[in-house]
This record gives C-alpha cells, structure tokens and sequence, in this order.
C-alpha cells in the first residue's frame, strides 16, 4: 500500500520488526521493475536459452534448434534477457575469403550476468519484510524454484566463480563436503565427488586434505566453519572466527581467502531441498 508521500508500505516478518518502507523515487516505481526483472526470468524457455549459452555464444539460429523452438520467438526471448543483462550479442562477418560476406550475430552470458541473478533474487528472498503485493512475493519464489531446476537441477550446490574452475558445479549431495585446493601427493585421501576439489590456480587456498572450510548439513540447514585456513573464510563478506559455524542461505557468497589467488562460491539451495 502507498502512504501519502507516495512511499510504497511493507509489514514486518515479526513484531519485534519496525515498519520499512520502500522508497519510490521517480517513475517507473520499483516494484514494477522487479516485477518486470521476475517476469523475463520466470520463463522455461528463456532459462533453457540460458543453459544452452553456458559452454559456448551461438548464433540465434543455433539457439532456436538447440531449445526447439521457432526463430521468431528466439529472437523475442533474446532481446529480453539482454534487456536485463544477462546475456548480450556481438557482431561477426563470415569469412572474408568466402563469396558474399554476410553479419551475424552472436549471443553469450554476460560475465557474472548469471551470478548477479541469482544473488539478486537470494537478496529478494533475504529482506526482512512481506511485500503488500502478493503477487510479487509469489513470483519470487516461482522464479527460484523454476532457476534452480532448469539450471542446477533439484538439490543444493556450489557454483564457482572466477579462476581456473570458473563456473564449475558441485553438488551437494553428502552430509558433509571438505572444500580445498588439490593435494596431488594425497589424491588417494580425497573423494572428488565427495569434496569439492579446486585446481592448483587458486593457490592461497588451503588443500583439502587439510580443508580450507567445511560444510555440513543439520537437518534441514547447511552450515560452514573455516579448518583453521591462514586466508580465512567468509561469508556474504563477514570473515568467520575459528570456532564458528554459519548456517548457508541461497544466494550466499563464500570467499576463501580473499584476492586473485583465493575462490569465491555462490550458494544455491532451492526451496525444499
């Protein structure tokens, strides 16, 4: 509901909370931004565009065979996932040498396009507030729901970012995950599909024969404590103390040790899993 300042009103999670405010500062109001951002992402179709840019860019045709569906309503679910930046087209001739040199056009994720969503749709999720308009808090939890199965799948994982094992996918699937650099004298003490093991590049983290952060799972709730790292573990930018445990939420970045040579995980843990 609007006050008469024209500011958009939401109500609290619990009593102990005040009252916030959205503030509306010029036209078009927020709310309706993000109702349009939910709704370019609330697609079946566009997510599967999405996937099938994860490895390589393609032309539109390409897309259009790759997601079976017709050129024309390619080309329209294109131009809205560049409109909200998550992937972007480039120009391109075909070869010179050959006759008749042709434009095309070429589309890719937008580096951290695909990051930036998803942590931008945990942040949603994460305000300390209802929204009076239901139908945005619904299309909230539908676009999560309908990212996490169209692009990882039904159950939890990491995501990496950034480095040699940049955009690698670890699911979560044990009780508890050790996670550290590569210890090629100790290969025979570590289970890659148990661990996840990051290459040699990121080389200020700790080797996971002696982990760098472990995770666990409580029941319903996935936690994370550092092993006694020299370069720390934090998350969401908090750097954890020693004896500390952390309970993990979608959307979280955890960093390892911070600089070039450490690694950054992005969390993702669908409703229900």
């Amino acid at each position: 509901m609007e006050d008469h300042s024209g500011r958009t009103v939401v109500s609290p999670d619990s009593h102990d909370d005040r009252f916030r405010t959205i503030e509306c500062l010029g036209d078009p109001d927020p709310l309706a931004e993000l109702s349009e951002y939910l709704d370019v992402l609330s697609n079946s179709t566009r997510l599967k565009i999405v996937k099938c840019l994860e490895k390589k860019p393609r032309t539109t045709r390409e897309i259009s065979q790759e997601v079976e569906t017709s050129y024309e309503n390619t080309k329209k679910h294109l131009d809205r996932l560049c409109l909200i930046g998550v992937i972007r087209k480039e120009a391109g001739i075909t070869d010179p040498r050959q006759k008749g040199v042709q434009l095309f056009w070429k589309y890719s994720l937008v580096p951290g396009g695909l990051e930036s969503v998803i942590r931008n749709l945990g942040l949603f999720s994460h305000m300390k507030m209802h929204i009076v308009r239901e139908d945005i808090s619904e299309k909230i939890d539908t676009t999560k729901r309908l990212l996490s199965r169209e692009l990882f799948g039904s159950g939890p994982v990491l995501i990496v970012l950034g480095g040699p094992d940049d955009g690698k996918i670890f699911p979560l699937k044990n009780e508890a995950v050790r996670i550290g650099r590569i210890d090629p004298q100790q290969q025979h003490l570590i289970d890659p599909l148990a661990h996840l093991v990051l290459a040699q590049g990121y080389s200020s983290v700790s080797r996971v024969t002696k982990p760098h952060a472990m995770l666990a799972r409580q029941n319903e709730l996935w936690t994370i404590g550092d092993g006694g790292s020299r370069g720390g573990t934090a998350v969401n930018k908090k750097v954890l103390g020693k004896t500390d445990r952390v309970p993990l939420r979608d959307g979280d970045l955890i960093e390892l040790s911070r600089g070039p040579a450490g690694a950054k995980l992005l969390v993702v843990i669908p409703q229900g899993s």
